[in-house]
């Protein structure tokens, strides 16, 4: 007898449907397994048997052949457990399963037939809709998950025995219902605020120029002035993520497994992620033997906070040059070229000196000249050229610290931000990728970057005297440009370029 189900398997950040085949026949009693499975797909066999005899069913006893199709595409992963022992269930009792080919089945199984849940849900239910399933049936931690997807049913199971129970019809299941919109205006909210932060407004005003061009930041200060706690904050004054930013953020941290407890089923908010110094070049940018995302990937839409930059290896710095300039990341391994999103706001920090006091006025630095220029070239220049904004944050003083005043609060500086994005969005519509200031082309900063003589005259002598590289200038003129949308100017004027100029400390020989 011949049983056929579907399923599907995750490839890069989307996934595709995978028939599987299931042929008993007369012969030695052998389960082959065929279709590229890797290890943990051939695996499945003991797991499955062992599974379907501990819930009171029979499979096969002769030779039993698992087909996995397409056959040229490599299966992975323990995903495929629940639909290949559904099959071996009905080939064993020759029973046929109702409108088996209306569902898709993704689950990994417990020896005692319990199911498991499992990565890449969330890109598994749009890839059975698109195929023209009717529904999905997953296991039941995954189900609020696969239910975030409109247009298709979800049933979430817990065992073996209940879900095939429910395909000969002799178990009801009711699907998993869940709201999208009532879920984003539940979870759209943060547990930290700027209103928070005591001081440092220099470096607030520099947050929103920033957030509201898009532009990457570094921190530049003592230990203790506060870097790491306002850069939590950044995500706070970001536009809410709408539903397909939110779509395409979910499908990632599903395929890398952050969804798996049931109360974080879906992304709502903006990623905030903050890997340690200590990090691989794959663990940033993704990799392995089979390609899968990495740190710049989960914080696709959001924010990757890099604090103390300078300890982090050189060679891992230095692969985040293409993602910062494009949007993605392009990864080739023998199992094929993968390329994965990677559209983030990159916020950095660091200590000026080794020992973290260089320029404090209050406390002496303990560093040589030569230590301090050693710790500064940790960092290249390329590197530092695709930083828009690098910002000294002093030590907060006593006084505002003490302060029982509260600062302005994240909702009142994302109602500016919002409004800037509004205009950046009606300036380039219909203009390619670019959808902030941040992303403007060559073409697109020649358009509307235009420079009065004033502006024009600053700008050139701090190319001359401040050394600045050509992609400098270019950053500059889109801090300055952002600068303008937030003044509601239509002309950048020399005091935008003046404030974007102060924002290249790490630029000027000043610092040095």
């Amino acid at each position: 007898m011949l049983a056929k189900v579907y399923s599907a398997a995750v490839y890069g950040v989307d996934a595709f449907e995978v028939e599987i085949e299931v042929n008993g026949a007369s012969g030695l009693p052998a389960i082959v397994v065929v279709g590229l499975p890797d290890v943990a797909v051939k695996e499945s066999r003991d797991r499955v048997t062992t599974a379907i005899s501990n819930s009171g069913y029979h499979w096969p006893r002769g030779r039993t052949t698992i087909n996995l199709a397409p056959a040229d595409v490599k299966k992975e992963g323990p995903s495929f457990d629940l639909p290949i022992a559904l099959a071996m269930i009905a080939v064993g009792a020759e029973k046929e399963l109702l409108d088996v080919e209306k569902y898709a089945f993704v689950g990994e199984l417990a020896l005692s037939g319990e199911v498991r849940p499992v990565k890449g849900v969330l890109p598994i239910a749009i890839e059975a809709r698109k195929q023209g399933r009717q529904a999905v049936i997953v296991p039941e931690a995954n189900a609020r998950e696969a239910a975030m997807v409109e247009g298709i049913q979800v049933y979430g199971v817990r065992n073996l025995r209940e879900t095939f129970e429910f395909l000969t019809g002799e178990r009801a299941l009711q699907p998993t219902q869940e709201d999208v919109t009532q879920f984003f205006t539940q979870h759209q909210s943060y547990e930290v605020d700027f209103s928070e932060v005591r001081g440092q407004h220099a470096a607030k005003r520099a947050i929103e120029v920033a957030v509201s061009g898009a532009h990457n930041l570094l921190f530049l200060g003592p230990p203790g002035s506060g870097k790491s706690m306002l850069a939590k904050r950044i995500p706070t004054i970001f536009p809410p993520m709408n539903l397909e930013e939110a779509i395409e953020a979910t499908k990632i941290h599903s395929i890398c497994g952050l969804l798996l407890d049931p109360g974080h089923s879906f992304v709502a908010t903006r990623p905030f992620r903050a890997p340690h110094h200590t990090i691989s070049d794959v663990g940033l940018i993704g990799g392995t033997a089979n390609p899968t995302p990495g740190e710049i990937s989960v914080a696709h839409h959001g924010v990757l906070f890099l604090d103390e930059l300078p300890e982090f290896r050189r060679t891992t710095l230095e692969v985040l040059r293409q993602p910062l300039e494009d949007g993605r990341v392009t990864i080739t391994r023998a199992a094929g070229s993968m390329t994965f999103p990677a559209e983030f706001m990159l916020v950095a920090a660091m200590n000026p000196c080794p020992c973290g006091y260089f320029g404090d006025p209050r406390r002496e630095c303990r560093c040589s000249p030569v230590q301090v220029q050693r710790y500064r070239d940790r960092i290249s220049g390329p590197l530092l050229d695709r930083i828009d904004l690098h910002l000294e944050v002093p030590a907060v003083q006593y006084q505002e610290m003490s302060s029982n005043t509260p600062g302005e609060a994240s909702a009142e500086i994302a109602a500016r931000v919002l409004r800037v994005r509004e205009v950046q969005s009606r300036r380039f519509s219909g203009q390619g990728r670019a959808r902030t200031n941040a992303r403007m082309s060559a073409r697109q900063i020649k358009s509307f970057c235009q420079l009065g003589s004033e502006a024009a005259g600053m700008m050139k002598m701090a190319m001359t005297e401040l050394n600045f590289s050509a992609r400098a200038y270019d950053r500059i003129l889109k801090v300055a440009r952002t600068i303008a949308d937030l003044d509601e100017a239509d002309e950048i004027s020399a005091a935008h370029v003046g404030e974007a100029i102060q924002y290249r400390t790490l630029d000027r020989n000043l610092w040095a």
